[in-house]
């Protein structure tokens, strides 16, 4: 035997190995056995379609978004201008779009222009004089910021949906992007809809808001942009008045956790950043006396009576929690939505139907595998017994890419391995036509094995290269089912041609050695 065959030999049954080893633990009842010690963790992942589970799609709304956006950058704009000393009446939020800002001291128009220009560029001013005095901003902004942050929100909710998904513990979730600010999502194994919904969907916008003393709730009904009406969540009393535009928000929180009290009652503690702190302490500072209202997508958790300033950059959130509830809203609170979003379709898949999926498409590849099986060896003889070899070795490598990569098995990704059984063979039914073609020119099995693979492995390699375009083009533009099945059609295709034109010719090279120079081949 030459060295040449000898490293052929070893790298085959290393693949082989390797391919067996991963492969493993995605087979029933090795999981959870003996092996375990010895195998590894990953394993193949079930799909939406074959474990059971939910599919949902939502809707970011981005009018909200927008909405949200201005009337922070009016908070923002009201607290630089009292830092540098000018006053001007609480900048309200139009149903246009822009933001409205009155200012009566006309000495401080220079200074209020030199804040926008230095800190709110984005926000394009419009100034004109009021008959009682003063100066009228519109402030209004660009139709290409709004286009950036439409895109950014969009792209922040993904990531933060995902993220909530993952703390869930959801393995393998499909969550992707689609046209008209919606988002789909398919959430295998999991079966309470329910809770999915409330923790994918609660935006979790944390509010801070001031009561507005000597204002009456039919005043504060009539004047909608200043002021609002509210109540405390589980508080049967009198609503209360809060200014529109919060004195906080979210956004400057750096961390919440889920503690408990004397009474051993859990609250969420949320600690604010550097900047939050420093706000927070000056909001207590300028507001002793007034009710501080904290408010969770437009809930009031609890409206605390300020008795001094609060410094510390702390505060926390009381209510009628459970342990679950304080920990999920920590959840939402550390990946806080930056839009509302709102289920549009919602469809559950049962794990017997997954099972049944399951059934048939093994079905089905058992019963094509064992045809492909009997003709092989009853058209090539010896051959065929080869080609059904390198097709199981196929399919373990499949099995172990699959599980190596912690790729996700779906129904079409079965339908992906059967087409991918017949490929493999059409690979092997070439090889062997051109080894008789060979025969039948008189060349000896040897030197027929030789010409026939190097004549026939340029064509399968054109063949399958071409399939490999198509599946990645699958991949790049498909959707979660679709993808399964490209990943698997790949990986069958790479792992097909390793076995048809490599291992396949180390056991006719083994064979015809041993036989030597009278050698005869079945084929």
């Amino acid at each position: 035997m030459n060295s040449t065959l000898r490293w052929k030999i070893v790298l085959t049954v290393a693949v082989i190995v390797l391919g067996v080893y991963f492969a493993l633990p995605s087979l029933p009842g090795v999981k959870g056995s003996s092996l375990d010690k010895i195998l590894p963790n990953d394993t193949i992942n079930l799909g939406l379609d074959l474990k059971g589970g939910i599919f949902l799609t939502l809707e970011v709304d981005m009018d909200k978004a927008v909405d949200t956006k201005l009337r922070r950058l009016a908070q923002e704009l009201k607290d630089y201008a009292e830092e540098r000393g000018v006053g001007f009446l609480n900048p309200k939020v139009l149903d246009d779009g822009s933001i409205e800002v009155k200012l009566h001291d006309t000495s401080h128009q220079d200074q209020l222009d030199a804040i926008l220009a230095e800190n709110f560029s984005i926000l394009t001013p419009t100034a004109s004089e009021l008959s009682s005095g003063g100066v009228l901003y519109s402030l209004s902004a660009s139709q290409e910021y709004l286009t950036r942050f439409r895109q950014e929100t969009m792209r922040q909710t993904v990531d933060i949906v995902r993220s909530r998904i993952d703390r869930r513990g959801v393995v393998e979730p499909d969550i992707r992007q689609q046209e008209g600010n919606r988002i789909q999502i398919q959430l295998p194994g999991m079966e309470d809809a329910e809770q999915a919904i409330a923790v994918i969907t609660q935006m979790g916008q944390l509010e801070f808001k001031i009561e507005a003393q000597g204002v009456s709730v039919e005043q504060a009904r009539n004047n909608p942009l200043e002021y609002e009406v509210a109540y405390v969540q589980d508080d049967p009393g009198a609503p209360i008045v809060l200014r529109k535009n919060p004195v906080l928000t979210g956004e400057y929180v750096s961390d919440a956790a889920p503690q408990f009290d004397r009474n051993n009652k859990p609250y969420v503690l949320l600690e604010f950043d550097g900047r939050g702190g420093t706000i927070f302490e000056q909001v207590t500072a300028a507001n002793v006396n007034r009710r501080l209202a904290i408010i969770l997508d437009g809930q009031v958790y609890s409206a605390p009576v300020i008795n001094e300033r609060i410094g510390g950059g702390r505060a926390s959130i009381t209510g009628h929690f459970t342990v679950q509830k304080a920990k999920d809203l920590v959840t939402v609170l550390k990946d806080a939505l930056p839009a509302p979003v709102e289920k549009v379709a919602e469809s559950t898949i049962g794990p017997s139907l997954g099972q049944e999926s399951i059934d048939k498409g093994v079905s089905a590849a058992i019963i094509g595998l064992a045809l492909v099986i009997v003709f092989m060896v009853i058209y090539y003889g010896v051959a065929g017994i080869f080609a059904d070899v390198v097709l199981m070795l196929n399919l373990v490598l499949i099995l172990a890419g699959l599980a190596a990569f912690g790729a996700t098995l779906t129904l079409p990704g079965i339908a992906g391995i059967i087409l991918t059984i017949g490929m493999a063979v059409d690979a092997n039914v070439i090889i062997f036509e051109r080894i008789r073609e060979e025969l039948r020119r008189g060349l000896t099995p040897r030197n027929a094995v030789q010409e026939g693979f190097g004549r026939a492995t340029l064509t399968i390699l054109d063949a399958n290269v071409t399939t490999v375009i198509a599946a990645l083009i699958l991949y790049q533009f498909g959707t979660g089912p679709v993808r399964g099945f490209a990943v698997t059609l790949t990986l069958g295709i790479i792992t097909s041609m390793f076995t048809a034109i490599f291992v396949s010719r180390v056991f006719f090279d083994v064979y015809t050695q041993n036989k030597g120079s009278q050698a005869k081949i079945s084929i």
